[in-house]
């Protein structure tokens, strides 16, 4: 299991990079569970997206360049407020706990399927 001690880039780097593999996932996936994982990938942005607009930088371009960044296989990319710019998270020893990461997608997708589940009783009932 995690023990907490392992370090990821910052920035919205893991939301980005798990968001690229799920659309790639999704790509052989049919029906329902294709446009879930584009869903959640599509929400998965929304982290870097505010992360840019809260530092006053453009997001749409940004986001952008992440993607293409992460694409190209630099898992380490991310936003850099201090140079308005993406850049290396690594490089600038920008870095979080995995824990937190998985722990705040792990709460995130529990609270989705709990809302979704009371959603279903409210629509039988």
């Amino acid at each position: 299991g995690v023990t907490g001690r392992y370090m990821v880039a910052g920035g919205g780097a893991p939301e980005i990079e798990v968001a690229l593999r799920l659309r790639e996932h999704a790509l052989g996936v049919t029906g329902m569970d294709a446009y879930c994982m584009k869903a959640y990938a599509d929400a998965l942005e929304i982290i870097p997206y505010t992360l840019a607009e809260n530092a006053g930088m453009k997001p749409i371009e940004i986001v952008t360049e992440l993607r293409k960044r992460h694409t190209e296989g630099e898992k380490g990319a991310g936003i850099n407020v201090k140079k308005n710019a993406v850049t290396n998270m690594y490089d600038w020893s920008v870095v979080q706990p995995l824990l937190v990461t998985s722990s705040a997608l792990s709460l995130a997708t529990e609270t989705v399927c709990m809302i979704l589940k009371i959603d279903d009783l409210i629509v039988i009932a």
